[in-house]
């Protein structure tokens, strides 16, 4: 951040007074900036045993798969949220369930939500933010090209809790990378 968005001037990079985190603060108007980490939203889109995943048409990771999830947009629910993504990059309409992983991936400055979910119908395709969409069984899914460590992760929870038939758990982990 170079300029305030609060009037335009110039910020520092400074710990404000009562504070313990370097912030970026206005030089003129003394507004402090502060950045939170972002909300992205998914689902584990399940349809007659099989698991809907997407192929990246976006960076980061171009070309892997993933399942629908996206930033989160103001004025709307976690719930909502995941429904539009899978609408938006699997055109496919869900039935949102029970929230089962949240994974804090601190060096992004995201916090991803998990839901389980259920394709209304059968009908999916490809949106614009994917290559193309297909549903897996567990067999099928292509581990050596999942595009996230969060994604394996809500996959991996996933399938294990509907082998073991366990509903209700909220599962949750933290992804750091180690600085270069």
């Amino acid at each position: 951040m170079k300029f305030c968005s609060t009037c335009g001037h110039t910020v520092s990079l400074k710990t404000p007074e009562q504070d313990t985190i370097p912030r970026y603060v206005c030089d003129a108007c003394g507004v402090i900036h502060y950045e939170n980490p972002k909300i992205v939203v998914g689902c584990v889109p399940e349809h007659e045993g099989k698991i809907l995943l997407c192929k990246r048409a976006i960076e980061p990771r171009y070309g892997y798969w993933t399942v629908p999830a996206g930033f989160m947009e103001n004025e709307e629910t976690l719930q909502e949220g995941a429904a539009r993504e899978t609408l938006e990059e699997a055109l496919a309409e869900v039935e949102i369930g029970e929230m089962f992983a949240v994974v804090d991936v601190v060096r992004a400055r995201q916090v991803h939500v998990m839901f389980r979910a259920r394709l209304i119908g059968d009908a999916y395709g490809v949106g614009y933010e994917s290559l193309e969409t297909l549903l897996f069984t567990e067999d099928e899914i292509p581990w050596d090209d999942i595009a996230f460590p969060s994604v394996r992760f809500a996959l991996e929870t996933w399938l294990e809790d509907r082998r073991l038939g366990r509903t209700g758990l909220l599962h949750m982990t933290t992804f750091r990378r180690p600085r270069p």
